[in-house]
């Protein structure tokens, strides 16, 4: 069990240090290449999709249809980049990590015993029993991963600072 916990903790830490980017960093935003399609959020929650023209420490241009707009950094909300898509590797990603921890329950319940319940499949062998976790793991796992949003946000804004004591 002591085993099975330190894998667990070894495979989630590298994913909880990737989740801890600074989205917040305006800096992020000189990453871009000119023409990349992307998504903006202003503060009012209007949403705005086009392709990226230029980035400054006061503003972001970007060309919305036929026209240039260029948006106060103060007014932008979150940028999330369309072109990039990664819904096929948080598919497989999770898939994997499915199948072990559908293996891995199943292996550990799978008891046999005298009971007669309506769900008893002692008669099929430990090694069917897990490989039939293992394939349902892997499917529920390759839908959450196909579910997770996939286009990357590089820049959200910080919460407002409010001067109202709470």
């Amino acid at each position: 069990m002591r085993n099975t916990a330190l894998a667990c903790f070894l495979i989630l830490l590298p994913c909880s240090l990737c989740a801890q980017d600074k989205k917040g960093d305006w800096k992020a935003l000189y990453g871009l290449r000119s023409g990349e399609k992307i998504e903006l959020v202003e503060t009012g929650m209007k949403k705005r999709v086009g392709t990226f023209a230029t980035v400054t420490d006061e503003a972001i241009q970007m060309r919305e249809g036929s026209s240039d707009i260029g948006i106060p950094k103060e007014n932008v909300a979150r940028v999330t980049v369309l072109d990039k898509s990664h819904r096929g590797r948080n598919a497989l990603i999770l898939s994997v990590a499915g199948a072990g921890a559908g293996a891995a329950i199943t292996a550990a319940a799978s008891r046999c015993s005298s009971s007669t319940g309506s769900f008893n499949l002692c008669g099929i062998g430990r090694g069917a029993e897990v490989a039939m976790g293992a394939l349902v793991g892997l499917v529920g796992g390759a839908g959450v991963g196909a579910a997770i949003p996939s286009h990357p946000t590089i820049y959200r804004a910080g919460p407002a600072n409010s001067n109202t004591p709470h």
